[in-house]
């Protein structure tokens, strides 16, 4: 029966994919000589908010997830970022391969607004791991799955994530919006002859802000 371990080598942007994604660089352990023919891999990653502390500047972006910082105590837990998958080739002893972790900007994405939030430090990571293992045999194939408690850590840089989302949305973000929004804000934008929807919202801002002085 194999047994294998994983770490976390490191995690770096794509620079050359069409749609923003990270790649983490795994390395992958057999402990006991069983020759692995190959490895469906699954990967579970979730973010470990309560790690990690929290300057001033980035609590107000963390209002919407996790309430004022007097509730952190109950509030600021483990959340799950997303789910990856890949193939594994057939190794001996110990193999690297690379995890694609496909990302998004879309704020109604709690780990996106949670990202943005940060401005410096680390991430705290946990990746945990399932799949299935088909080791190569004297008659063939045998298959086994990948313990359930197989996991590992990893602090990737803040500066990662923001490096790749300036490099496929530089200098901005992006909002999902309702039709009948849509509708209001473009009537709103062409009745003010204003000439981008930028400057429509920053518009309406404005004007809220005057109705609350």
């Amino acid at each position: 029966m194999a047994d294998v371990s994983f770490e976390v080598l490191d995690i770096l942007p794509e620079r050359f994919s069409t749609v923003p994604q990270l790649v983490a660089r795994l390395r992958i352990t057999e402990s006991t000589g069983t020759p692995i023919h190959a490895m469906a891999l699954r990967c579970q990653v979730r973010i470990e908010a309560q790690r990690r502390k929290y300057d001033d500047d980035e609590v107000p972006g963390l209002l919407d997830l996790f309430g004022s910082r007097m509730r952190w105590s109950s509030t600021l837990k483990p959340f799950l970022w997303l789910n990856a998958s890949t193939m594994v080739q057939g190794f001996s002893e110990s193999t690297e391969t690379d995890l694609v972790i496909p990302c998004t900007y879309d704020f109604d994405v709690t780990a996106s607004k949670y990202l943005h939030a940060l401005r410096e430090g680390a991430v705290p990571l946990a990746l945990l791991f399932s799949g299935t293992i088909f080791e190569a045999g004297g008659t063939g194939f045998r298959v086994e799955q990948v313990p359930w408690d197989r996991e590992a850590a990893y602090q990737m840089p803040v500066a990662v994530w923001r490096e790749l989302m300036e490099t496929h949305y530089p200098n901005a973000g992006w909002l999902r919006l309702h039709h009948e929004t849509l509708r209001a804000l473009a009537h709103y934008k062409a009745a003010k002859a204003l000439p981008t929807w930028e400057a429509a919202i920053e518009a309406l801002l404005a004007r809220a802000e005057e109705e609350v002085k």
